[in-house]
């Protein structure tokens, strides 16, 4: 589900210059979100979607907030806007199951084909939801119907009694962040002490953890956003100062993680999940436009959530360095994934990224199987908006879980090395499985020859050399490449247009000219491997032989892991 964002008109909104330039980017989003919901039709069920019951609450929410506040002006009927909210909300409330001792009390559906009130309860939805519901009361029950003020009281009743969150931290995910909010919320909301003291101490081992063995959910979209959400929520409720201090530390380390992969709403490098709305395009923006505001809010939205209502200001020192990429950096940076089943420690994932001001490169050194096999491993990437459809570049060899036309899923067949600008990849694909690799690239001007792609997106010239030949199929969003005859690899050097300029590559197929002098040496026998000279002279070399693991050189000398820090 895509949300279709209207440009608010100035004089549509009252913008207060005493406002903060936070709370205006949250404006305009309770605006267009507002506006969607109001103009959207409701079906027979009362309701706007069936797909997600999340997704009527945060409708209504936004239609509803923006109904009430006095100093917006509206192009719709306020009174009926509130109306529409408040019935929409009301039946989404109702349906929560309400039976105590029944499997899933106090839970919600999930899918509500195909009719919601005969819906399931599924285990998913109260755990962003519950919390945000209670948020949401607090602030605006004032403005509720007595019918919805009652059944929003009791709903939240229900979810404390239901007992979803007491549950221990285990995995140090999202869901376990999700629980521990709402220990923090509805500990303090029924007067639960013991409640409140298990969530404190899962905060405090959570921060702890993740702060010696970093997130092993990198990069993870959309549940970074619920951590996010999550401890915004719990912050913005809480009385307590010890403990919102200690909330305020953990949102600020998820916003330093945030802004160390930032590129003007680009989350870049590797991703232990992604689901299509960010893969192969970076679609989960709402956060970041709020947060940092470097970029034009995107036509559309695959989701909504509460952006537009919770806020927490990151450290100025993150903004300001994610907001400055006029000086590249790199980034290497330790996570440890976590497997509750192994009693052993996993040994640590090195992350890299290298980012400049036009473009990022990055990705994991090592391969890790992921839940639903949903890791990206590595990729170029582009700022939002500066090109067309997808703003990310990289190939892969489809794994488990893999559809033609969702570029996502890739197999363990894959070694890589990093260096700045440049990636080098290989796919010892072994014999009996399929000998294709993915390739994506972003829309924009391309140059075909055998075996070497030289093409211009945004600001940026790419140089992408295979060792077989390949086809190119454009898809919706973005380029498709695939190539046969794997084993074999894939080289792909970025260079600005601007550097190009200066070297002497005044357009692209100057560029292309040059670079075609340049491909890289691929050895496709028993010992797979493939050479690389950058265009700023750098030696990159790459191997992998029988019964041997990978070797990344540069130089000649083995690429050193050991400055990687948590």
């Amino acid at each position: 589900m895509k949300l279709k964002i209207w440009r608010v008109k100035p004089a549509m909104v009252d913008v207060n210059h005493t406002q903060s330039p936070y709370k205006i980017r949250q404006d305009e989003i309770i605006y267009n979100v507002a506006l969607e919901a109001e103009s959207r039709p409701l079906l027979e069920s009362g309701l706007w979607f069936h797909d997600d019951v999340r997704n009527n609450f945060y409708y209504a929410s936004y239609l509803f907030a923006a109904a009430v506040d006095p100093s917006r002006e509206l192009p719709y009927d306020r009174v009926a806007a509130k109306q529409k909210a408040e019935a929409v909300l009301l039946e989404t409330v109702l349906l929560q199951n309400r039976q105590p001792g029944t499997a899933l009390y106090g839970h919600w559906p999930l899918g509500l084909n195909p009719v919601p009130r005969e819906a399931s309860p599924h285990e998913l939805p109260v755990e962003i939801m519950g919390s945000l519901m209670a948020w949401f009361c607090k602030h605006y029950s004032s403005e509720f119907s007595a019918g919805l003020r009652i059944a929003f009281h009791t709903a939240i009743g229900h979810i404390y009694r239901s007992g979803f969150y007491r549950k221990p931290v285990v995995t140090f995910g999202h869901h376990e962040a999700k629980y521990t909010a709402a220990k923090l919320i509805f500990g303090k909301l029924f007067d639960d002490e013991e409640l409140r003291e298990d969530g404190l101490l899962s905060l405090q081992n959570t921060l702890a953890y993740v702060r010696g063995n970093g997130m092993p959910e990198y990069g993870s979209l959309p549940w970074f956003w619920h951590w996010v959400q999550a401890f915004t929520c719990a912050w913005e409720l809480e009385e307590d100062l010890k403990i919102k201090d200690i909330l305020a530390e953990m949102l600020d380390y998820l916003w330093k993680e945030r802004g160390h992969f930032y590129l003007q709403g680009a989350w870049v490098g590797a991703h232990s999940r992604g689901w299509p709305h960010d893969v192969p395009a970076d679609g989960n923006v709402l956060h970041d436009y709020v947060q940092f505001g470097d970029f034009k809010l995107p036509a559309e939205m695959p989701r909504t959530e509460y952006a537009g209502l919770l806020f927490y200001e990151a450290p100025e020192q993150v903004r300001s360095a994610a907001l400055d990429r006029s000086v590249p950096v790199e980034v290497k940076k330790l996570t440890r994934k976590v497997v509750p089943s192994d009693p052993d420690p996993q040994p640590l994932l090195h992350s890299y990224a290298y980012i400049t001001e036009d473009y990022a490169a990055g990705g994991m050194w090592e391969r890790v199987e992921e839940f639903d096999n949903e890791q990206l491993r590595w990729a170029f990437s582009l700022p939002i908006g500066v090109q067309e459809g997808s703003n990310r570049l990289y190939f892969f060899h489809p794994g488990q879980g893999y559809r033609e036309g969702d570029p996502r899923h890739q197999s363990p067949h894959m070694e890589v090395l990093f260096h700045k600008s440049t990636v080098l990849s290989l796919y010892p694909v072994p014999e009996g499985e399929k000998d294709s690799i993915v390739g994506v690239s972003p829309k924009g001007e391309w140059i075909k020859s055998q075996q070497a792609l030289f093409g211009k997106a945004g600001k940026v010239y790419f140089a992408v050399y295979l060792s077989q030949r390949f086809e190119l199929k454009e898809r919706q969003d973005y380029l498709e490449v695939t190539a046969t005859g794997m084993p074999g690899g894939v080289v792909v050097e970025a260079v600005p247009v601007k550097e190009a300029a200066e070297l002497g590559f005044g357009d692209l197929p100057a560029f292309a000219a040059a670079m075609t002098n340049k491909a890289p040496e691929f050895s496709t026998g028993d010992d797979l491997s493939v050479q690389y000279q950058t265009l700023s002279g750098d030696q990159l070399q790459l191997t992998l032989g029988v019964g041997a693991g990978p070797q990344a050189s540069l130089g000649g000398s083995r690429i050193s892991l050991e400055d990687y820090v948590v």
